[in-house]
């Protein structure tokens, strides 16, 4: 970080933590800085418009008044305590939210990069829901410039620069989504129209579908699945009143196995013969489990079970005839097509009971070849589609989060004076090519 701004001339040992700090700075603790403030119930003054309220997880409503007109730092009590905010118009903040009353000869702009700089990781209390204490962020050391001027050029400083960063970062946000969206359409093309862009194409006889490949067929799931039991929820009530909590070797399978495709977690367990008893619900390899309470994109392929077992009552399960649809295909066809969800929405909006169903999945409407084999070869395809896209994903990601070290880094180096702003000056901006220096 010092290889691209200068040092200060002169530095003294900052006793506290052996660190370095130019010898015109002093140590001082944040509780001289600042005196912290508890916010209020807002409830009483909660209002359409107004003054914004904060909480520590930001503004969520507005109030008729004020509790504070200055600039100030607010810093999170409970919730959300790592990301102190810079607020420079009048506020209400709850108990959830500390605001700051900053000394005049202070900059509060510094402050607030001040603030960034607490480790508030090793200051929370280790409860369930973090919290910080006033004792706590009071007794934090940081070093400060004497001079009020010097202190508002570094904050002029880090506005530029996190700005930049800032601006760098929100491009890689919205290039990641674009490559989300191009996937998306990528995928869904491939399994709707096949792999030959040349291919004859025919009336699907579904107004919404419209054209599918010529040698392609449009079916009911109902009649891609086997007879008996191809699609079928978990049992209910009474039939799983006695479980066992210690390994029999016959799992029960639930919601929280899909949701997360981890099929090793969970302590609910049967005995032999209560499994062979239920054995209609079993779970079996290159089956497709789905919640009944979530959505289509939670539906997983079994590749392998470590236990033999049976699905519960909030889990769907379907069992495919292998002969007319491929397990991996129908896997692609509910986690990446459109016309698949735009059914389930249609239907949900016309439902009584939230949540799928059987009848609701035994009526879903596919376009799919009429051959096995090539419906394996979309999976493929898709497959590579999919690691192509994650890679471009990953590569905007580790640039997001390069961009995100940088910013920590240059307001750390900045506030401890491990770099000398004092005569920098704000480059024209139509003149600076913000990406090319930023990768220098």
């Amino acid at each position: 970080m010092s290889g691209r701004y200068k040092k200060y001339d002169n530095y003294q040992i900052f006793e506290k933590n052996n660190n370095l700090i130019p010898t015109h700075w002093k140590p001082c603790r944040l509780r001289f800085i600042a005196k912290i403030r508890n916010g209020q119930d807002y409830k009483r003054v909660e209002a359409e418009s107004g003054y914004p309220v904060y909480g520590s997880g930001g503004q969520f409503t507005y109030s008729s008044t004020f509790l504070y007109n200055y600039e100030s730092v607010l810093l999170g009590r409970k919730g959300t305590i790592n990301k102190p905010l810079y607020i420079k118009n009048p506020f209400w903040t709850v108990d959830t939210m500390y605001y700051t009353e900053i000394y005049s000869k202070y900059s509060a702009k510094f402050f607030y990069y001040l603030c960034l700089t607490i480790p508030f990781d090793m200051y929370s209390t280790n409860t369930a829901l973090p919290s910080m204490t006033q004792e706590n962020l009071n007794d934090n050391y940081f070093s400060i410039p004497n001079d009020k001027t010097e202190q508002t050029q570094i904050a002029n400083f880090l506005d530029y620069e996190t700005v930049k960063i800032d601006t760098l970062i929100e491009k890689q946000k919205k290039l990641i989504e674009l490559l989300k969206e191009k996937r998306q359409a990528v995928i869904s093309h491939a399994v709707t129209r096949g792999l030959n862009p040349d291919a004859p194409m025919k009336d699907s006889g579904v107004e919404w579908l419209g054209e599918v490949p010529e040698h392609w067929n449009v079916k009911k799931l109902k009649f891609l699945v086997l007879d008996n039991h191809g699609i079928q929820m978990g049992p209910f009530g009474g039939m799983l009143k006695k479980l066992e909590y210690h390994e029999t070797g016959f799992k029960l399978y639930g919601q929280e196995n899909t949701i997360s495709n981890n099929f090793e977690i969970g302590s609910r367990w049967l005995t032999r013969k209560r499994y062979f008893e239920l054995i209609n619900y079993s779970l079996n390899s290159g089956d497709l489990v789905l919640t009944r309470k979530g959505s289509l994109g939670n539906a997983r392929l079994i590749q392998k079970l470590s236990h033999l077992g049976i699905i519960d009552s909030d889990t769907i399960r379907i069992r495919v005839n292998d002969q007319k649809i491929s397990s991996l295909f129908l896997s692609i066809l509910l986690h990446e097509t459109n016309y698949i969800s735009e059914q389930l929405l249609k239907n949900k909006r016309g439902s009584v009971l939230p949540g799928l169903n059987t009848s609701t999945i035994s009526e879903l409407i596919l376009v799919l070849p009429a051959s096995v084999d090539l419906q394996n070869k979309i999976f493929e395809k898709v497959l590579e589609i999919k690691n192509e896209y994650h890679k471009l994903i990953s590569k905007a990601n580790k640039a997001i989060s390069l961009l995100q070290e940088r910013r920590t880094a240059l307001i750390s180096a900045a506030v401890t004076g491990k770099i000398d702003v004092r005569d920098w000056v704000a480059p024209d901006r139509d003149r600076t090519c913000v990406v090319e220096e930023l990768l220098l």
